[in-house]
């Protein structure tokens, strides 16, 4: 039996745990869609401001305001989307990385670990 090297031990750790892929998944598609609706949210409430300042009709300057606040909300949306899907693949790994050095903590230091529990009040084995 050879013996793996730490990455491997790591990957092997990561497809126990079944993580998915993020490049499998529609991750990627609904970054991209947070991306696009936040750039695309102050791109509408610019037009919107144009659209109000260049008539003095009132119901099209009500419009203008509803076009606004729609592009406010398309910027939040997508700055909500973006945050999501932009953490999630960061923190999927950082608590499989946090998991796997845990587990070789608790390898390096099993006696540290019995006599903890024994203070605790935790019956031995």
């Amino acid at each position: 039996m050879t013996e793996s090297t730490r990455a491997d031990r790591f990957v092997a750790e990561l497809a126990e745990l079944k993580i998915p892929d993020p490049a499998a998944g529609r991750g990627a598609l609904w970054l991209r869609a947070g991306g696009t609706l936040l750039g695309l949210g102050p791109v509408v409430t610019v037009l919107a401001y144009l659209m109000s300042h260049n008539t003095s009709d009132a119901l099209v300057q009500r419009d203008a305001l509803v076009i606004a606040l729609a592009g406010v909300a398309l910027s939040i949306v997508g700055a909500a989307l973006f945050l999501r899907y932009s953490l999630t693949g960061v923190l999927r790994y950082w608590m499989a990385r946090q998991s796997y050095d845990l587990a070789l903590l608790a390898e390096r230091l099993p006696g540290a670990v019995e006599k903890e529990a024994g203070a605790v009040g935790v019956p031995q084995r």
